[in-house]
């Protein structure tokens, strides 16, 4: 009878007594000749980057960081900590939570719209430029909005040049950057200008690193933890406990009679 208990399975790390493995390096190894970015490169693509492939990462991480405390995940995380001051994973993992489709989840989006584009490329023998025409049209139709595109405070998204400036210089800027440049063009002339954003930027840049499109929130949220464990830190050092109101209007029924 076979065991109804089979082992898990897992090619990403494992240990004996004296040594402790990722991805068949030694982690002794890691420690002292390479970086945490290389790592988590290694981590999810199962080898080192290169040094070119290291330095968009880490930049990656660092735009994602942190954008101002009024950001729903550092938002909620600073609300935990001000509700619960014994648990310090409770109001990271709160901002965590917070984290999905609506706020983190833009580059995951734009790496399937990247890929969808690129695939009409190969399928109807068309142009990069071709292709996101197609798909501007399409969302001007349907009336939806574009992930990847527009910024509510910047007019141009001063990560994006630095972002793909950078991929170039490492020889990594292929077909995920010169679509999202085409679909740039493209909506500016058949909706109205909206400027590549940082989710857009690290989109076309791990699509051209190779990375699937989950990894586009994945990415965010490991940069975000950075962080949320400084917005926790702070809320913890210089607020007091429950100051954090906000404010109701109270639209319900008026007192009544039971």
């Amino acid at each position: 009878m076979k065991d109804i208990m089979e082992p898990w399975r897992t090619a990403i790390a494992t240990s004996d007594e004296t040594h402790i493995w990722i991805r068949g390096y030694d982690v002794t190894a890691l420690m002292t000749r390479a970086g945490f970015t290389d790592t988590i490169f290694l981590l999810h693509q199962g080898r080192l980057p290169s040094a070119g492939e290291r330095r968009l990462l880490d930049a990656i991480l660092v735009a994602v960081a942190d954008h101002g405390a009024g950001a729903p995940s550092c938002a909620t995380a600073r609300l935990a900590a001000s509700g619960n001051r014994q648990s310090l994973s409770a109001a990271i993992a709160a901002g965590i939570l917070a984290i999905g489709d609506e706020h983190g989840g833009a580059g995951s989006a734009c790496m399937e719209l990247i890929a969808r584009g690129l695939e009409r490329t190969g399928q109807e023998e068309t142009s990069v430029h071709d292709a996101a025409k197609r798909i501007a049209e399409e969302v001007r139709a349907a009336k939806k909005r574009l992930p990847g595109m527009g910024h509510r405070k910047h007019t141009t998204d001063p990560r994006t040049a630095v972002l793909f400036a950078m991929a170039r210089e490492a020889g990594v800027a292929a077909k995920g950057v010169a679509f999202m440049e085409a679909l740039e063009q493209e909506v500016r002339e058949l909706i109205r200008p909206l400027p590549i954003n940082i989710d857009g930027a690290l989109a076309a840049v791990l699509y051209d690193l190779g990375f699937p499109p989950p990894f586009g929130k994945l990415v965010f949220i490991i940069g975000r933890v950075a962080g949320l464990t400084a917005e926790v830190a702070e809320e913890y050092a210089r607020e007091k406990a429950m100051r954090i109101h906000i404010p109701v209007n109270y639209d319900g029924a008026p007192p009544r009679e039971f």
